[in-house]
């Protein structure tokens, strides 16, 4: 994967700007406040996710205008490709974040998760060590969808299906048929949770052995690293997660919300 050109046109407090990467190592380097880290925020929305600084749509553009835009020529796998995302404010004919990819309309920039792929570091990123575990679920599954393109929509449906359940656990007692309803979700969390654990702990697979020669190599051999991916129950076993669902249904009906699930696993940094 490597970036070729990228062009911005009112993004943040770029009104226009072009990167042309050298072939072996860019370094960005000016005065605070000039838009360094929006031009590397920029190369990230690329992939589809969202900004690695959680800034919503109408703070990508530029006081004033209606639209941002970005515009880049990329080569993956030996084939030069281009992607026009256009960021558009609210009341404008083509709202939130819409893409074209080599010249063909994609819709919704989440389309084309995978299609470029980027790693971000930051220093907030201290805080998959230091910090709890979802912001280290959260860094698997901004990877997870650009190495897997159907991940996303797993994890959205999943997630879609939690905030269903939790509002079912809420008005259990005075909803018809929420005993039948509540199976019916159990069932698709079965489907889209099995997915997303499976998905994590086999990137955790591939993951944990080259991040502990890393640190090896940092640390001299001073010290370990390992990675440990706890999810609920076995991530391959649709049984083992469904027979999880029905063991804690009544605790779950008493505290009003969802109680185990795949985001509820823990990644342990030791």
């Amino acid at each position: 994967m490597r970036l070729n050109r990228l062009a911005v046109t009112d993004y943040r407090n770029l009104s226009a700007a072009v990167l042309e990467p050298a072939p072996q190592l860019t370094v960005l380097c000016g005065a605070n406040g000039q838009g360094k880290t929006n031009l590397l925020e920029a190369v990230w929305l690329l992939t589809g996710g969202k900004s690695f600084r959680g800034a919503k749509d109408a703070e990508l553009i530029r006081r004033g205008a209606d639209f941002a835009v970005l515009e880049a020529a990329f080569e993956a796998g030996d084939r030069p490709q281009e992607i026009r995302l256009t960021v558009g404010a609210k009341g404008t004919q083509r709202p939130g974040r819409t893409v074209r990819l080599n010249g063909a309309d994609r819709g919704r920039a989440a389309s084309i998760a995978g299609t470029f792929t980027a790693v971000a570091f930051d220093p907030n990123h201290l805080s998959l060590v230091k910090g709890g575990p979802e912001g280290r679920r959260h860094f698997l599954d901004a990877a997870l969808c650009q190495l897997y393109p159907g991940y996303l929509a797993a994890e959205r449906r999943y997630l879609r299906v939690v905030a269903q359940k939790n509002a079912l656990l809420k008005a259990y007692d005075i909803t018809p048929g929420g005993d039948v309803l509540l199976e019916t979700y159990n069932e698709a969390l079965v489907t889209y949770g099995c997915e997303v654990m499976r998905r994590r702990a086999g990137y955790l697979d591939q993951l944990a052995p080259a991040a502990a020669a890393n640190y090896r190599d940092i640390s001299s051999g001073a010290e370990k690293l390992e990675i440990q991916y706890c999810p609920c129950c076995d991530p391959g076993s649709p049984e083992a997660l469904a027979a999880k669902l029905r063991e804690v249904k009544n605790t779950e009906l008493r505290a009003g919300f969802c109680l185990t699930a795949p985001p509820r696993g823990s990644g342990n940094f030791n």
